[in-house]
């Protein structure tokens, strides 16, 4: 799960749990806030989770071209072998069961139907943010929040991935002052790009990205072929294995009079 903190010996992921676990060592971006802004805080993050994580999910998980291309090789890179090889899809087919799950009752039955919703639903988000920021550098002022935080968290992976299908990237970036809020932060507070790498080694990164690209589609194509293969086969009964026991005598002899039946 992301994201996640790690403070000395303590690991806490979830955005929630770390933000708890900062207010308890007196770090509390929301110090000065009014009632009202805290009010309003809770209600754009319930607004996040429903409207546009829905969308923000297809596009990573789900929408094939861009699961294929970017997500699955980007993550698998981070997972040990072989649950590189597993779970990603397990992370996509878990993202679909979530949408269909919360998305998809009456009246949207279809796939489809449900895909074109969250996808106005998500517009519709990113326009009321888009609003509620202004002119102003952040969502409260001059000093960033919890909503900066989130709405970032949210808005930053869209924004900056570089994705086949950009149905989401395109609407946010006819937002410039979203577009701007992203670039601020990026600035302000990370040194490098989202991806890791200074931009000067941005063609290498693209290059490597595009190497593991068509090496984790080998690997797929091959275990694909290979499960066709084991199903085409005739099936035999297994067989029981004879008994080893080891040859008499405690001298040096070679592998094959050291085993015998």
């Amino acid at each position: 799960d992301v994201p996640v903190l790690i403070s000395e010996d303590i690991v806490i992921s979830q955005p929630a749990k770390i933000l708890n676990f900062l207010r308890k060592q007196k770090y509390n971006a929301d110090y000065e806030l009014s009632a009202k802004q805290g009010a309003d805080t809770l209600a754009y993050i319930a607004l996040l989770e429903e409207k546009l994580l829905p969308a923000l999910l297809h596009t990573f998980w789900v929408e094939a071209e861009n699961y294929c291309s970017v997500t699955k090789p980007w993550f698998a890179s981070r997972i040990p072998f072989p649950l590189s090889l597993y779970l990603p899809g397990k992370m996509s087919r878990e993202a679909l069961n979530r949408i269909l799950l919360t998305r998809g009752g009456p009246p949207l039955y279809s796939l489809t139907e449900v895909e074109a919703q969250i996808y106005r639903d998500a517009k519709e988000c990113l326009n009321l943010l888009s609003k509620r920021l202004g002119t102003s550098q952040f969502f409260f002022g001059d000093t960033p929040t919890t909503l900066d935080a989130f709405v970032f968290g949210f808005l930053a992976p869209i924004y900056k991935v570089c994705f086949p299908r950009v149905q989401l990237q395109e609407h946010l970036k006819q937002l410039p002052n979203v577009c701007r809020f992203c670039d601020d932060i990026l600035t302000c507070y990370f040194r490098l790009t989202v991806s890791g790498h200074s931009p000067a080694g941005q063609d290498t990164a693209d290059a490597n990205l595009q190497k593991l690209t068509q090496l984790v589609n080998k690997e797929s194509n091959l275990i694909e072929k290979m499960d066709d293969n084991l199903r085409k086969s005739p099936q035999h009964p297994p067989r029981k294995l004879t008994m080893l026991k080891l040859a008499a005598g405690g001298e040096e002899s070679s592998p094959l009079n050291r085993l015998s039946p």
